[in-house]
């Protein structure tokens, strides 16, 4: 007698749906933890650098062969919660003195080479007997140890006022902006009832597209 093998079912298109849709996450996670992060800039402290509403992609790949250098922005957990991520500019390294004399930072005795993006809205310099912000140190980084600041030099909560960032917070470098949209305090708040707050926003939002979407920093290069 001749056995008959057992034919496989074909399976049904809801589970090869569920497992294309298992699979797909699972790749999201695991580029997302490893690869490539999407980020929105909230606050103004690395204006006119990033801008608040600039939607950018930031890869992990580059500071895990390499630390960062002088001059280049990076992607950190803030030390006093984690649970945030900041953006700021790399200013100095493990065995470099920082040293900042009337807003002008000075990295192991000379000047800083500060980026195009650099700003001062304060035309007031602080003491140090009153404020960081623009005479701070002299200060020596020990080892896995950084300096960062935010190119918004009179409006940004950095290493002035937390101390030096540890190696192990850092998380990614900054690639491009790749959505920016202009926040305006003139549009529809969230608050209750919060389906009419999203219907409103939704139509706000779409009619105000051609003068809210900022075109020309779309696929901008961060440096």
């Amino acid at each position: 007698m001749s056995s008959k093998k057992k034919e496989k079912k074909p399976k049904s298109k809801l589970r090869n749906w569920t497992e294309t849709l298992i699979w797909s996450l699972a790749v999201a996670l695991i580029l997302r933890q490893f690869v490539v992060q999407a980020y929105r800039i909230p606050s103004g402290s690395m204006e006119d650098t990033l801008l608040i509403g600039d939607f950018l992609l930031a890869e992990k790949i580059t500071y895990r062969f390499r630390d960062p250098r002088p001059g280049e922005i990076v992607i950190f957990k803030y030390p006093l919660n984690p649970s945030k991520d900041f953006v700021k500019r790399c200013i100095a390294v493990e065995g470099q003195t920082v040293y900042i004399k009337d807003k002008i930072v000075f990295v192991d005795g000379k000047p800083f080479n500060e980026s195009p993006g650099v700003k001062f809205t304060d035309p007031n310099v602080l003491p140090s007997t009153l404020s960081q912000r623009d005479n701070f140190g002299p200060l020596k980084l020990q080892k896995g140890e950084f300096f960062v600041m935010g190119d918004n030099r009179d409006n940004s909560f950095d290493c002035r006022f937390w101390g030096p960032l540890k190696r192990e917070f850092i998380i990614g470098k900054p690639m491009f902006i790749y959505f920016s949209w202009s926040p305006t305090p003139s549009g529809p708040s969230w608050e209750p009832p919060y389906l009419i707050s999203l219907i409103r926003i939704f139509f706000w939002d779409l009619f105000h597209i051609p003068s809210k979407v900022r075109f020309t920093r779309i696929t901008k290069l961060i440096r």
